[in-house]
């Protein structure tokens, strides 16, 4: 477990620094810049299709580098791509920045996760292994919480880049003694293949999966710009928010995982997304601080634990050579609905009705997600 969490660094940076923390610079970024909230939205929706290009290059990067390498090439130039985000202001440099953050990030997030699969050994233990490495991405929202929203005021969000340049190298330099002791994951063998274990055995797992991320990416994008408008948030306030977020992530894990444990087929994801649900409507209710507050922990305390729920199903459904595949063909049906959620959110939220309806359709996306993945029955891996 302690071999997990320091592979944990891998989403920390790939999710919780290179992709979650942008909501925090969004506003900065689209005042200084004069950014429509779809040219802001663009942005995640360039991270996010990077992240499906660098998920589909998983397999063969790990076939020709071999899984470890991938995670460490991975995760350092992710360090790298976010660095040089605060060394512009261009639009077009800051997409292809964000691109390749994203294309980056996707490496090390699906190396990592084959790693842990083997490192966790039984199934039983699976969920709660699998619960610390994507945990990570909350460790990296609670790390730019605590110092990107003060940090803004003295050096804008150019050095709020920096500074979770920073934080993704230290992340990096943590996840390599983690590295050199896992173990590696069992290689593809000719018996799997796209005939003996076809995709579509989880294909209504995919489909679940590519609304969620177009669900929750947009609340991840736009939450913050809604609490500085419609609840006129400070940024200490917002630094709280979004460390109690990052903080209901990572306790989220012990908290779902002996669940995910008994939950079968797709009711495991569909039970952590009705809560990821919940927590994206209650801003929608309620403007209080008290609700914004409530809408971090339930949202925060369950929408990484989807990941560990999809993924513990796919690995109870293929044989461990076919996990990276499967980990990887998740990870593309993430990232195809992360392409789509800020792009359309941000268009409605240019409207009159500005972010709330970016929102709305967040929540709307939500629920029709999780009445599609609960229809996903149990499938034994073939031996």
């Amino acid at each position: 477990m302690w071999i997990v969490a320091g592979l944990a660094m891998g989403p920390a940076v790939a999710l919780g620094l290179a992709r979650f923390a942008y909501a925090l610079l969004l506003p900065a970024m689209r005042s200084d810049l004069g950014w429509s909230y779809a040219a802001a939205g663009a942005m995640n929706t360039a991270n996010a299709a990077g992240y499906l290009c660098g998920a589909l290059l998983a397999a063969p990067a790990v076939q020709r580098l071999g899984v470890k390498r991938t995670y460490l090439t991975g995760i350092l130039l992710t360090a790298a791509a976010i660095t040089a985000c605060g060394l512009t202001g261009q639009f077009a440099l800051l997409l292809t920045l964000r691109l390749a953050a994203g294309v980056m990030g996707a490496l090390a997030f699906v190396a990592g996760g084959a790693i842990t699969a083997a490192a966790s050994g039984s199934a039983v233990r699976a969920p709660l292994a699998l619960g610390i490495y994507f945990a990570g991405g909350g460790m990296g929202i609670a790390m730019s919480a605590v110092t990107i929203p003060l940090l803004l005021s003295a050096a804008g969000w150019r050095g709020g880049w920096l500074a979770l340049g920073g934080l993704a190298l230290i992340a990096s330099c943590i996840a390599m003694p983690a590295l050199k002791r896992a173990p590696l994951p069992a290689l593809p063998t000719h018996r799997v293949d796209a005939v003996l274990w076809p995709l579509r055995r989880i294909a209504i797992e995919l489909g679940g999966y590519v609304l969620f991320g177009a669900g929750y990416i947009a609340y991840v994008t736009f939450i913050i710009a809604h609490l500085r408008t419609a609840s006129d948030f400070t940024p200490a306030e917002i630094s709280l928010f979004w460390a109690t977020l990052g903080i209901a992530a990572v306790g989220g894990v012990f908290a779902w995982s002996p669940v995910l444990a008994r939950l079968k087929g797709g009711l495991g994801a569909a039970a952590t997304i009705s809560m990821v649900t919940l927590g994206a409507a209650v801003p929608l209710v309620a403007d209080s601080r008290a609700a914004a507050y409530v809408s971090a922990i339930l949202f925060g305390g369950s929408f990484l634990s989807v990941i560990t729920a999809v993924t513990s199903f796919a690995r109870r459904a293929a044989p461990p050579e076919a996990w990276t595949r499967a980990i990887a063909a998740l990870t593309v049906a993430f990232g195809i609905g992360q392409c789509v959620g800020p792009l359309l959110s941000g268009y409605l939220s240019d409207g009159p009705n500005g972010v709330r309806l970016g929102l709305e359709l967040s929540a709307a996306i939500l629920v029709a997600s999780t009445f599609v993945i609960a229809l996903q029955r149990e499938l034994p891996a073939p031996r």
